[in-house]
């Protein structure tokens, strides 16, 4: 049985029987190496040949001579293995070429760069030589027409003295006169002395002092001598006293020199700016300015603040133009322009479903939109703010917001209310007007916006619409049946009765409203709702009033900021653009906004930096600015009222922005005088880490609506012993937190009366006190119950009992009627005549 039997070849799913090295050696190509399991056999690469090797163009050896060939390789598959090899070299040297021709491209390429670079510089120093030397030659003139004008006016000068000798002249003259009488019998010729005395006086005045010249010309030189002898070549100038002199010698060059002309400029002032930053806005130096400020009798430094008062004096006091901003000037740069009549369009209305808890708002919207939202929502209620958008049968379309109807969500109702043009009224026709429905009612009235009436579940026997119309002339909603101009419609969600009425109720108000947009300035829009998405992040539901926002705009909202990276409708499908009217998720935005925020596209990334900054600074003021004591009077009401309240501290998590809201607004409800419950943290998303860390500091639990916690925390809420609830309904939320509020609660007292008896007379018992014999006149006296001691119907003592005897025994309890011995504790003033009131305790668990 041979090697190969029960295997697969090379290259079908079998082992492979080797590796194939390949080497390379100055560009010549060797024989390849193929190394197997059992031995290495050379295969000479084609083309390559070797003394006594075959020919190219024979056969090789080992592809002829199975003897030579390795085991379990046919020829067909070593001839493959060879062409591969040869392709992979062809391969391989062509990617060399290809490399090498980009490297000389390259190489080509920086050596353009470095020469363009080295013909600026060599421009450059050219320019500066030629101005240089022009500057050099201008000097020289200057010096050389200076001596000539010196030179001219100096035998002028000489001209006077030489009429008027001097003093030594004249000393010197009557002494030369006799020298030279003694030596000479001829007198000298006296024009000849004068004339050479005015000679040397010309020569004096003319000609300058050579070590005054020398020093000047060969300043800054270095000679041989002094390079020699190693001493100090004078003081050099610095590059920049160079840069001057040669700038001075250009403008003297070009027309002489010329007052640098003052720039007026506008600099902005804030409500506080420091020193330095002032200076640099007008373009001056600190020191002037702080020498200014001095002079006005203001010691400030560089690095010191001053207001803006100052800073408009010190601007001023410059000759620049002064600018007040303020930091809110930063939300300037949102447009607020108004829109031209030629640039509106028609919009779609926006439709609040408002009403009661249970009314059928989410299945009347249901039936519209053949859906079965409310199948998914904790309890059959809603607990979340929608945004859907319908078509009709005669082809228009209409947007919708679905609210909740629960008590809580009050501020949810408000925001449908606020971003809508029509309120439709849910009321049940078996329930008539609810709480919630004045509520919205209530809502719809501050909004300014008009009412349709729907009356929901007028498929049951015991539906009376007419009952509901008359309830809501208690509420100034007059109907149309009864005069007045809000439209009644008869629905049912169950049936779908009046549907279509219902429909064409709302369009008809929508064309009286005449309801336009304009589409094509940036894009303006409120947040219906915002959550926290594992996989996706920060996503908010945003309803488009003004504008287009379309994917890769730049947006601010609230104290976030983002970029649309994606656009999602109400049926889950990517979106380019949202127009008017147009509900969708945003995905791309930093961090969670809050629902109500408005959102408002900018230019640029940094505007959006910059206003959510500023607007996150503004809201972390105000809260520090929230219940701060100013005063010390304020500081130690606060800390004792602190004293007297219990509080319950908890942490909530919940899936939308909505939902927390909700739930901090009914749990700050809850409490009185004595206990309050305190939301230390409240936030979007699952329970994480910081959450379990944050409870476990505080001492209070962690509360998930439709959320849970993730592995790591649920390991770290085990292993800290943090209280995790979990709740779906908001129901069972509030009460469960009223419940354990309530257990912070001091539990009361109620005394309860239980007999009376009088006492007869008092005996005096030795090593026990002064006894008291009683008769229990009514109910019982027990051994337990606490006593008062009354006189003249007085309380005089209040305490317990130290013993209760009948006869010489001790008991329990005394039935009315009978006689007993009495005994206070700690207190012996008692007298025949006194009443004992007989009490017990009872204590009473409070609630909320």
């Amino acid at each position: 049985m041979s090697d190969t039997d029960g295997k697969k070849p090379f290259g079908l799913g079998g082992p492979r029987p080797g590796n194939v090295k390949q080497s390379f050696s100055h560009g010549r190509t060797k024989n390849v190496v193929v190394e197997t399991k059992r031995k290495k056999v050379v295969v000479p690469k084609p083309g390559a040949t070797k003394p006594g090797a075959a020919a190219p163009g024979s056969a090789s050896p080992v592809i002829g001579d199975p003897s030579k060939r390795p085991a379990g390789i046919s020829d067909a598959e070593l001839e493959r293995r060879m062409k591969a090899l040869a392709m992979a070299k062809a391969r391989e040297a062509e990617d060399a070429a290809r490399r090498e021709t980009e490297e000389r491209e390259r190489a080509v390429e920086r050596e353009r760069r470095r020469a363009e670079i080295e013909a600026k510089e060599q421009e450059e120093r050219e320019r500066e030589e030629r101005a240089r030397a022009k500057a050099e030659e201008e000097e020289r003139k200057r010096k050389e027409a200076e001596i000539a004008e010196e030179r001219r006016t100096a035998p002028a000068a000489a001209a006077p003295r030489a009429a008027a000798p001097t003093g030594d002249d004249a000393a010197r003259a009557p002494r030369a006169a006799a020298a030279a009488g003694a030596a000479a019998p001829a007198p000298a010729n006296p024009r000849k002395i004068d004339r050479e005395r005015d000679d040397r006086a010309a020569a004096r005045v003319a000609k300058p002092a050579k070590g005054r010249e020398d020093e000047g010309r060969r300043a800054g030189k270095l000679s041989l001598n002094q390079a020699l002898a190693g001493g100090e070549s004078g003081r050099q100038l610095s590059m920049a006293a160079i840069r001057r002199k040669q700038e001075r010698a250009r403008q003297k060059a070009m027309g002489g020199m010329s007052e640098r002309e003052k720039i007026v400029r506008d600099v902005q002032v804030p409500e506080a700016i420091t020193v330095s930053e002032l200076a640099n806005r007008m373009a001056e130096r600190v020191a002037d300015v702080v020498k200014m400020l001095m002079r006005n009798g203001i010691m400030a430094t560089q690095n010191q603040t001053i207001d803006a008062d100052t800073a408009e004096l010190v601007v001023n006091e410059f000759g620049h133009n002064v600018t007040r901003v303020s930091d809110s000037d930063v939300e300037q740069v949102i447009d607020t322009v108004e829109d031209k009549v030629e640039d509106l369009a028609s919009r779609p209305p926006i439709v609040t479903i408002m009403g009661h808890v249970d009314h059928g708002k989410t299945s009347l919207l249901d039936a519209i939109r053949k859906t079965k939202v409310v199948a998914g929502e904790a309890g059959g209620i809603t607990q979340h703010i929608g945004a859907y958008q319908v078509t009709a049968s005669n082809g228009s379309v209409l947007t919708f917001l679905d609210t909740p109807g629960h008590a809580a969500f009050t501020s949810m109702r408000a925001r449908g209310a606020q971003v809508t043009d029509i309120v439709v009224l849910v009321v049940a026709a078996d329930d008539a007007v609810m709480p919630q429905t004045v509520e919205a009612i209530n809502h719809a009235k501050a909004a300014k916006v008009p009412m349709i009436v729907a009356i929901n579940k007028c498929d049951k026997p015991s539906a009376n619409p007419q009952k509901v119309r008359t309830d809501l002339l208690n509420h100034e909603v007059v109907v149309e049946e009864m005069g007045g101009d809000v439209q009644t419609v008869e629905v049912s969600a169950l049936t779908g009765k009046g549907l279509d009425n219902l429909l064409e109720a709302i369009a008809l108000q929508s064309e009286i409203l005449e309801l336009k947009a304009n589409p094509t300035r940036a894009a303006q829009g409120a947040v219906i709702e915002a959550k926290l998405d594992v996989g996706r992040g920060p996503v908010a539901t945003v309803l488009v009033q003004h504008g287009t926002l379309r994917q890769g705009d730049i947006f601010v909202v609230g104290e976030q900021w983002g970029k649309v990276r994606a656009l999602i409708d109400d049926k889950g499908e990517r979106v380019k653009e949202a127009g008017p009217s147009v509900p969708v998720e945003v995905l791309g935005l930093n961090g969670t906004p809050e629902a109500g925020d408005v959102l408002n596209v900018v230019e640029t990334e940094a505007q959006a930096r910059e206003i959510a900054s500023y607007r996150e600074q503004v809201s972390k003021d105000k809260r520090a600015a929230v219940g701060a004591a100013t005063t010390l009077d304020q500081l130690l009401a606060k800390a004792k009222a602190d004293q007297n309240v219990s509080e319950l501290p908890i942490v909530v998590k919940a899936d939308v922005q909505g939902s927390t809201e909700a739930i901090v607004q009914a749990l700050d409800k809850i409490g009185n005088d004595e206990v309050r419950v305190r939301v230390i943290h409240y936030g979007v998303g699952a329970i994480t880490d910081s959450d379990i860390g944050l409870a476990e500091a505080s001492g209070c639990p962690v509360i998930g609506f439709n959320v849970r916690a993730n592995a790591s925390a649920r390991n770290a809420a085990n292993q800290k012993g943090v209280e995790i609830r979990y709740y779906s309904v908001i129901y069972d939320l509030v009460d469960d937190v009223k419940k354990a509020a309530s257990g912070l609660l001091s539990a009361e007292i109620k005394e309860k009366f239980i007999g009376y008896a009088a006492i007869k007379e008092v005996f005096k018992v030795s090593n026990v006190g002064k006894v008291a014999g009683c008769l229990v006149t009514e109910g019982v006296a027990r051994r337990s119950a606490g006593v008062r001691l009354l006189r003249d119907n007085v309380v005089v003592h209040e305490g317990t009992l130290k013993t209760l005897k009948r006869f010489k025994d001790e008991v329990s309890e005394v039935q009315s009627g009978q006689e007993c011995g009495m005994a206070f504790e700690n207190y012996d003033d008692i007298r025949a005549g006194d009443v004992i009131e007989i009490f017990e305790r009872e204590t009473v668990e409070r609630t909320l």
